[in-house]
């Protein structure tokens, strides 16, 4: 009887385990340097940030997955997803688009990249956030100003959350970016992760 009552018990236990696996909430953040942390210790990226803050809250159930890579643009976006999805990740922060603008890319490409990673995460079920961002005003008023409404036009046409600006309160900041004054330091880190953070929590 006691062996019985074991077997049980070891059923059981194996079966919650998994079940508690099953339960992992993965977040992927897609990205480019800004998500990898250029500059800085990857720990010290918001993506980790926001991990730890999660935690911190209670969410211990969650996998955090750094998808940033240096130098990136929008056009890698649908085939590094394509290499995430075996993961099945469960939310996904849309982060790219950045080094299109420094580059001077065609805003109308950023859009249909953007657009056919997202039609891409929703046939597989991922939650898409999409992070804005800007360009500095040296780039020109016309292209400024139709770069950044992009992210807009993109979230409503894919009625997607949208970010509107990733790195609020530290662009342009010295203090807060490394000295190429593009990229952000630990402390500018803290700030994108505090910006980011209530979009997850709403989904969690």
């Amino acid at each position: 009887m006691m062996k019985t009552n074991i077997l049980i018990f070891l059923i059981f236990s194996i079966f919650g385990l998994s079940q508690s696996i099953l339960a992992e909430t993965k977040i992927l953040f897609l990205g480019d340097s800004l998500t990898a942390g250029y500059g800085i210790e990857k720990f010290q990226a918001f993506p980790t940030l926001i991990d730890k803050k999660l935690k911190e809250k209670g969410y211990k159930n969650i996998k955090v997955i750094n998808g940033g890579i240096s130098g990136s643009t929008s056009a890698s976006a649908l085939s590094r997803l394509k290499w995430y999805l075996k993961i099945k990740p469960d939310i996904m922060i849309l982060a790219l688009g950045a080094n299109d603008g420094l580059r001077g890319l065609s805003v109308s490409e950023l859009r249909k990249n953007l657009t056919a990673c997202i039609q891409l995460a929703k046939e597989n079920n991922i939650i898409i956030v999409l992070a804005g961002m800007r360009m500095p005003p040296n780039y020109g008023a016309a292209y400024t100003k139709s770069f950044f409404q992009i992210f807009g036009e993109v979230s409503k046409e894919q009625n997607v959350p949208l970010i509107p600006f990733l790195l609020k309160d530290v662009a342009g900041i010295p203090d807060l970016n490394i000295p190429d004054g593009i990229h952000p330091n630990e402390a500018g880190h803290k700030i994108v992760a505090q910006t980011v953070l209530p979009y997850i929590i709403k989904l969690l």
